[in-house]
């Protein structure tokens, strides 16, 4: 579902010779309404799957910051639970939870409104003829805002899964603790690493997204995308964002594990030099911020494709269509009408 405007020869072609694509809405296409309803459905996208991947998560932060602590995966799962108990491979859970829960907000729904600002500003011929440049910036822009919802909450998950003994029993707990200790502050400290984790991340995450499913409707299968049942176009979807997650972690990586490492030093440590973050990756390497890489591209990779799976369901249950694909172009409001007149 391209954001994009279209032009009139589209539009006569996609109202006389395909059949209606998505079911009958009350939602009107990038409405504020429509945009709501997209940051909803990236509450539902982000915040459930992320805290399900928890365990994976856990294992992987350590050993980012401890990387001779468990032998891989199930070794760690393994061992945290013969320590701590079957509880130990959900420490950090509830930041999780509720970070990537309002990230979603902010990377869905801000995503679509400025997918669609964007292209109503350069017109919808350059939209249409540059839309990966489109999609790049336009996803940017929206994790620009959706991480500064998330960073608090990312130092508490952080924090909690990578301290020893325990930084704290539980999401409450372990919030007070960290502002008592560091103040406003240190929940923010790491949020110029996750912008460098984060922004290249969902620009691949959504240009690579969009570009995959207009290239399996294009090339691989034999019909129009409208002409195939939710179901089928919901495959496609889980199918692209599998495959954008797997791009996603390796182009994102080295960031990650320089935001494990920061959250993970004495506030003292971490604020002894101006350069804290070229220091930390010097100290790395170039093999140390690569660590963890196996365990971050199973997660990233069945994360998003989990993630778009569940945004795009969301948006067939209320009735608007799936995401991708250049024969389902979101129209500007004044399309949008023609189209349902003609209906």
């Amino acid at each position: 579902m391209s954001s994009y405007p279209i032009s009139k020869k589209y539009l006569i072609y996609s109202v006389q010779e395909s059949k209606p694509a998505a079911p009958k809405s009350s939602i009107d296409l990038n409405s504020n309404k429509y945009f709501a309803y997209c940051a909803l459905g990236g509450i539902i996208a982000c915040g459930p799957t992320h805290a399900l991947m928890t365990p994976l998560d856990l294992v992987k932060c350590r050993l980012q910051v401890k990387p001779t602590l468990y032998k891989g995966i199930f070794d760690g799962w393994k061992t945290i639970i013969r320590s701590e108990g079957f509880g130990g491979v959900m420490v950090g859970f509830g930041p999780t939870a509720i970070g990537y829960s309002l990230q979603g907000v902010g990377k869905y729904g801000l995503y679509e409104y400025f997918k669609f600002k964007y292209g109503e500003i350069v017109g919808e011929s350059n939209a249409h003829k540059y839309r990966a440049f489109l999609y790049l910036t336009a996803s940017a822009s929206a994790e620009l805002f959706a991480d500064i919802l998330l960073c608090p909450w990312e130092a508490l998950k952080v924090r909690q899964q990578t301290s020893y003994p325990p930084f704290a029993r539980g999401t409450k707990e372990g919030f007070q603790k960290l502002k008592s200790l560091e103040g406003f502050s240190g929940f923010y400290k790491g949020i110029v690493p996750l912008w460098g984790r984060q922004i290249p991340y969902t620009m691949m995450k959504f240009a690579s997204f969009e570009g995959t499913v207009e290239l399996i409707y294009k090339n691989f299968l034999t019909k129009p995308k409208n002409e195939y049942s939710k179901l089928q176009q919901l495959g496609v979807s889980f199918a692209g964002g599998y495959i954008a997650g797997v791009l996603c972690g390796l182009v994102s990586h080295p960031a990650d594990v320089i935001v494990s490492k920061l959250n993970n030093l004495p506030k003292a440590e971490a604020g002894k030099s101006q350069h804290g973050l070229i220091d930390i990756a010097k100290d790395l390497g170039i093999k140390g911020v690569w660590r963890g890489l196996g365990p971050r591209i199973i997660m990233i990779g069945t994360l998003t494709g989990l993630q778009w799976l569940s945004y795009d369901t969301f948006k067939v249950y209320v009735g608007l269509p799936t995401t991708g694909s250049t024969e389902q172009a979101v129209l500007l409001p004044k399309e949008h009408e023609l189209i349902k007149n003609q209906k």
